[in-house]
């Protein structure tokens, strides 16, 4: 059985969702079946909210210092059980929470969804991946056209509402486009995190 919350490090994770709205060149998830102490993330049916309910019930969160959405599938394509477990979360605990995100969860539900993601999430992590459209296209092969610029525009909103709000790349990237990606996110007011490449979040 998959697990819905696994631990990385000193944050625990909740793998809500397999479902993805886009087909990464590098996705982990075509490398490993699990992350962390999770043997495996891949669900043999998505998880229902009583159950992810359940899971956070059994689960002890003494000396972890945040609460991130992330496991094998776009946490905002399973919005409703996001919110409401994110929900219970504030209230069972003190950990702030994150949603790491491909930032299409305005294009996958033809609606602005960040209000709904600022009431509950305090930090929220897009991936950015490259700095052109024609890049990103290459290597995130998202379900929908014109992603790219949805997902900046996801990622400027959400800079609005979501006390704080990054766009990410990996530092694998050459400087000149690291620093593209850099005027990029300033010019969308957020910040910029540029990550190790390994399989962490």
């Amino acid at each position: 059985m998959a697990k819905i919350l696994y631990v990385y490090n000193d944050q625990v994770y909740a793998n809500i969702t397999n479902k993805c709205d886009c087909n990464c060149t590098f996705c982990i998830r075509k490398q490993f079946d699990g992350v962390g102490d999770a043997d495996t993330l891949w669900h043999k049916a998505e998880p229902s909210l009583s159950e992810i309910i359940a899971a956070i019930d059994a689960f002890d969160f003494t000396g972890y210092k945040e609460f991130v959405f992330c496991g094998y599938g776009e946490p905002t394509c399973a919005l409703e059980n996001l919110i409401a477990s994110a929900r219970y979360v504030k209230e069972k605990t003190s950990l702030p929470i994150r949603v790491n995100s491909n930032g299409l969860g305005n294009l996958y539900y033809k609606r602005d969804i960040v209000p709904q993601l600022a009431e509950v999430v305090d930090s929220i992590s897009i991936s950015l991946n490259e700095a052109t459209a024609e890049k990103y296209e290459k290597v995130t092969r998202p379900s929908f056209p014109h992603a790219y610029e949805a997902m900046l525009d996801f990622a400027e909103e959400c800079g609005k509402l979501i006390p704080h709000t990054q766009l990410s790349i990996v530092d694998i990237l050459p400087e000149e486009d690291i620093k593209a990606c850099q005027h990029i996110a300033d010019s969308r007011g957020v910040h910029l995190k540029v990550r190790p490449w390994e399989h962490s979040a």
